[in-house]
């Protein structure tokens, strides 16, 4: 039985899934990686616990379905997450900086206040903010060993040098445009970029298509030798590429601990607005462009406040959630600070216009609708950027499977959301990538066809304007500077 198998590198979980000639699940594995907090604001892990999740997901996909014939091994990975480590002895030398971590802040900060920000988007389609691993890459670098052969990169290339034995550093491109060293127009690491975040090019991996040649196995416990890695990429690129979203206009939100909002686009456009612009793949040396609206918290918050209302799980929390009509409290998760469109480091989470008669039920509707306006607030950032047609969007990630949260979005939206059961949407998109590199599949057309119709949850009618004021009030209260707020909304003017 041909299979490719598909690892998908997470922030809570590594997963392995084998994937058939046909595009269907074959078997899955899992396992827990943990997450440390040493520090306010500080979210790191383990590189050797990341590596031994992933060889302990390999080892429960291959028990289920010992009977597959592995031609291809396929990775996504969590982005801006990074990492340094001994290239030669392959010895990490620090630890994974998440893509939650903000001890960096203070250097995103200074080189705001040198007037920076502008050249940075330009050349990397991305904010001076402390998700992104410019200025990680130094932090780590600072504390490394001196007189080591270092290798710095993104969790693909990790990934990959553990999976070959060491003998291959190298990252994809779409992980590269994550990193904020990367010229987007250029397609290679900048030197000025390099230059001013102060991390030396020469650590750095070499940037290689989404779909193609990146070593192959030696020396992994389960798997052959030789076996080759033919694609690398970002988990939320891939969840986008595995819904067939190959038309300009069309995109996805994944919903996750946070949530990416992307949307192609037929040709590079300069970020703007709040959102960023990224490389959504790379084909033959040809990138795919794409806008995306990185949300810091969305599904994260909603055990947190099941927790506090002492319900038994998320799913219970909903329930309660429905039950209140739309227009009560509101309620901003800026636990960690605002993402996209308002990027403020300095907001803070909290509920808004609570009297005497909020109930129970109004404030877990305002937990829930959160997810949704923050949504609405990256959509309407990139249509006001971008006024080419709006395609087709899909939905995926675990809260997607919930009908009344993505009522909610596509309420707010005016736009129907294609809901799919893709539980494993970025390893079937890694998959179908690797595919391509081995002929599996030969055309995108070819591997559009692979993915299930999914279900359309059409907008309802209803007085969304009062409830976006309700959440912009809100939003204005949370955030840092709140004359830096300026809302959008997807409500024609005469509303």
């Amino acid at each position: 039985m041909r299979a490719i198998l598909a690892i998908d590198q997470g922030t809570t979980n590594s997963k392995a899934v084998l994937v058939s000639e046909r595009g269907t699940i074959l078997a899955r594995g899992s396992a827990a990686v943990g997450i440390a907090y040493p520090e306010p604001g500080f979210v790191e892990q383990d590189p050797k616990r990341l590596w031994a999740s992933v060889l302990e997901a390999i080892a429960a996909c291959l028990a289920a379905c010992p009977e597959a014939n592995i031609e291809a091994i396929a990775l996504s990975n969590q982005r801006e997450s990074v990492t340094i480590w001994d290239g030669e002895t392959g010895e990490p030398l620090g630890p994974v900086l998440s893509w939650q971590c903000r001890r960096t802040a203070p250097d995103c900060e200074r080189l705001i206040a040198a007037g920076l920000t502008a050249r940075v988007m330009e050349l990397t389609g991305l904010p001076l903010d402390p998700m992104f691993p410019g200025a990680k890459m130094r932090w780590l670098m600072e504390r490394a060993p001196k007189n080591r052969p270092l290798r710095l990169g993104t969790i693909d290339a990790w990934l990959i040098h553990c999976l070959t034995g060491g003998r291959t550093h190298a990252c994809d491109a779409a992980n590269a445009a994550r990193s904020q060293l990367f010229d987007l127009k250029k397609q290679v690491w900048s030197d000025e970029l390099c230059t001013l975040f102060g991390v030396n090019k020469d650590v750095l991996p070499d940037v290689r298509d989404s779909s193609g040649a990146f070593g192959v196995t030696k020396g992994v416990p389960g798997l052959a030798d030789g076996i080759p890695v033919a694609s690398a990429i970002g988990d939320s690129h891939a969840a986008l590429f595995s819904h067939g979203a190959f038309r300009p206009g069309d995109g996805k939100v994944t919903f996750g601990t946070g949530s990416s909002v992307m949307r192609t686009l037929p040709a590079y456009v300069a970020p703007d607005k709040g959102i960023t612009t990224t490389v959504a793949w790379r084909l033959k040396g040809e990138p795919v462009f794409a806008f995306e609206g990185n949300i810091l918290v969305s599904a994260a918050s909603l055990p947190w406040m099941a927790g506090i209302l002492g319900l038994a799980d998320v799913a219970e929390l909903c329930d309660l959630a429905a039950t209140a009509e739309p227009g009560g409290p509101g309620f901003v998760p800026a636990f960690v600070g605002l993402g996209a469109p308002y990027w403020d480091t300095a907001s803070r989470a909290l509920f808004s216009q609570i009297n005497f008669s909020t109930s129970r039920a109004q404030m877990a509707r305002a937990v829930t609708d959160s997810i949704a306006f923050q949504v609405h607030d990256v959509v309407a950032a990139m249509r006001a950027q971008a006024d080419s047609a709006t395609g087709r969007l899909f939905v995926d990630g675990g809260p997607s499977r919930n009908r009344f949260l993505m009522q909610c979005v596509a309420d707010l939206l005016g736009q129907p959301v294609i809901q799919r059961d893709a539980a494993e949407a970025s390893a079937l998109g890694a998959a179908y990538l690797a595919g391509l590199a081995i002929g599996f599949w030969n055309t995108l057309d070819e591997i559009a066809t692979l993915a299930e119709d999914g279900t359309a949850i059409a907008p309802h009618n209803g007085d969304q304007a009062a409830r976006l004021a309700l959440w912009q009030d809100a939003v204005t209260r949370a955030t840092h500077r709140p004359e830096a707020v300026k809302p959008l909304s997807l409500l024609p003017e005469s509303f």
